[in-house]
């Protein structure tokens, strides 16, 4: 498995971890991956409930969190640490300028297009700008704006597929059909860059995400063209994951039958572990009276059934009857706790197992 480069940033293994919110990937996971060599990421996503205490207004508390999230992290490592921000939160640029601010290495931007993401570079900023996208024609949307307006050309790509766990960036009737599996989206992907590789002399990778679980996954998805790999429902079950032993152990107890497609409050479907609380919102049993927040700029509290953020802080902190745990469909081949150092030696060792067999 060969190492991964954006521009002058060195990834030994091309391992991502995927940024999970809300607290479930903060310092401690991250740093852990990124001991092994991989991309611990952050996920910024309701940072403000975690902190608090440590300030009277939510979006403040963000900042605040984010930056002690980060210094964290680097006192725990010297390898490579990226920060998961939506694109539709309504602090999106707090969060990019305090991740720039802080010199964080990656900034990963999905759930909507970051188009003026460079826009918050500075002439010594060190932090590399990577969207997450669903489409050849996505990427290639990006490239050009970005190009056009700033001269500037995303340092990577993270292609998610709708096996991912969380939001999906697909309609409902999209998440099964085959067109749109990421065997399918990754090699669309791949040929958009291309294009724009070849035109201004730049590597731009891809990096295949949503649904991968093991080597042997890893593998096949790097036979389609991708560099790197992106994985969150893997590292969930480990001991450093920042989640409550209840949160993991939901994975580990939970069969593939009880995974299921939800409609989130901010209006896209979402992967995740059915419970009682999921069936109460079916119900129409769940309805939120303020929104306290206003975390999310397609959130609308007047048609929302319940306030999301809440309801993913509740199960991190192991309140499963007032929350739930998004997944990937691959979660509940979850069986046992371990440690990250376990996960990694066990994909390259699958990895390598697979190679062997097809040189055979």
């Amino acid at each position: 498995m060969k190492g991964l480069s954006l521009g002058e940033l060195n990834i030994r293994i091309p391992i991502i971890q995927g940024g999970m919110g809300v607290g479930i990937s903060l310092s401690k996971l991250a740093a852990a991956v990124a001991n092994e060599g991989g991309v611990g990421v952050i996920s910024c996503a309701g940072l403000g409930l975690i902190y608090k205490d440590k300030a009277k207004d939510y979006l403040q508390a963000n900042i605040d969190g984010l930056k002690n999230e980060i210094r964290k992290a680097r006192e725990a490592t010297k390898g490579v640490i990226g920060i998961n921000i939506m694109s539709a939160l309504t602090n999106f640029e707090d969060m990019v300028r305090t991740t720039i601010a802080e010199k964080a290495d990656i900034i990963f931007a999905g759930a909507g297009l970051p188009l003026n993401l460079p826009s918050f570079l500075k002439p010594d900023s060190v932090t590399k700008l990577v969207p997450i996208v669903s489409s050849g024609k996505a990427a290639r949307l990006l490239c050009t704006k970005w190009k056009n307006s700033f001269d500037y050309l995303p340092d990577a790509f993270v292609v998610e597929g709708p096996k991912a766990g969380g939001h999906l960036g697909f309609k409902r009737e999209q998440i099964e059909d085959v067109n749109y599996s990421l065997n399918q989206i990754v090699p669309d992907v791949v040929k958009a860059v291309r294009e724009f590789e070849l035109k201004y002399d730049k590597e731009i990778p891809v990096i295949a995400a949503g649904g991968l679980y093991d080597g042997i996954d890893i593998y096949e998805i790097m036979k389609k063209g991708a560099k790197g790999v992106q994985l969150g429902s893997r590292f969930v079950t480990t001991e450093e994951c920042d989640a409550s032993d209840i949160f993991k152990q939901q994975y580990i107890d939970s069969g593939e039958n009880q995974l299921e497609i939800i409609q989130s409050p901010v209006g896209m479907p979402g992967r995740a572990f059915g419970n009682a609380f999921i069936d109460k919102v079916k119900k129409g049993l769940k309805v939120p009276k303020k929104c306290p927040f206003k975390c999310i700029k397609t959130c609308d509290i007047s048609k929302s059934p319940y306030c999301i953020v809440t309801a993913l802080y509740n199960a991190a902190k192991g309140n499963m009857k007032n929350g739930y745990a998004f997944a990937g469909s691959n979660a509940f081949r979850a069986t046992r706790i371990s440690t990250v150092k376990e996960v990694f030696t066990e994909l390259l060792a699958d990895f390598k197992k697979k190679a062997e067999e097809v040189l055979k």
